[in-house]
């Protein structure tokens, strides 16, 4: 069994992986060491991963060093083994969330062109060609980011929070805020999509994060929507190290 860590910007994903199938998940704003030693004593995992967008708590690395016979650290170890390669110039900066659905994606998708669409506090666009070299990707404010800066950033704009109904155009100031913003995300992402099928006709695309959900019934094109890539991708880095 493996425990994958997934540290965002709001919130730190736990899963806990027995051959490859999900067996415990949760999200939390806060993860004490009490709560990761408790897992640990519970399931028992034999081998751990973190990827963090920030600082792990270091109060969970010599807890999870001690307690698992191997763990990863997708930041700071650099003798990790990747089953993709990467043609990023700078390595070190790419997100490890980014790496991780990635690999995700293409351990799921191995023999087709990949746009991997993260719709979460940023959007990223990834793209994996095969046979799994990630060639790069752009990095856009997200939905609620989005929301938040036309607030902070003007005097009298109000704050608002994505709804399910979203007009074509707004007739009061919320509505408007809201259908341009919504609107502009979805026609970005629809503008990423048919780009990707003009070069690579075949391209597989993926969408995940917080707001994939949200999106996804809202684009024009077919898309594997998958809340999953990060963890599938950490999962597979595990068995890719254990394997070497």
């Amino acid at each position: 069994m493996n425990l994958i860590l997934d540290q965002g910007n709001t919130a730190t994903k736990i899963v806990l992986v027995d051959r490859g199938q999900a067996v415990y998940s949760a999200a939390c704003s806060r993860l004490t060491s009490e709560e990761l030693a408790a897992l640990i004593d519970r399931y028992r995992p034999e081998c751990g991963i973190i990827a963090s967008v920030a600082e792990p708590d270091p109060a969970w690395l010599p807890l999870l060093r001690r307690r698992l016979r191997r763990f990863l650290s997708l930041n700071d170890d650099p003798t990790i083994r990747l089953p993709i390669t990467l043609g990023y110039r700078t390595p070190e900066t790419l997100g490890r969330d980014r790496i991780a659905a990635a690999v995700g994606a293409w351990t799921l998708r191995p023999e087709v062109p990949l746009l991997i669409i993260d719709a979460g506090t940023a959007i990223t666009y990834d793209v994996v060609l095969p046979p799994g070299h990630f060639v790069g990707g752009n990095i856009s404010p997200g939905l609620t980011t989005r929301f938040r800066a036309l607030h902070d950033y003007t005097r009298r704009l109000p704050l608002i929070s994505e709804r399910d109904e979203v007009p074509d155009l707004g007739v009061t100031t919320e509505e408007a805020i809201l259908s341009g913003v919504v609107r502009g995300i979805v026609y970005e992402m629809n503008g990423y999509i048919e780009t990707m099928h003009t070069k690579h006709p075949h391209a597989a695309v993926f969408l995940t994060g917080g707001h994939a959900p949200y999106f996804d019934r809202r684009l024009k094109c077919r898309t594997f929507a998958s809340e999953n890539l990060v963890w599938l991708g950490l999962n597979r880095i595990i068995e890719y190290n254990e394997d070497k």
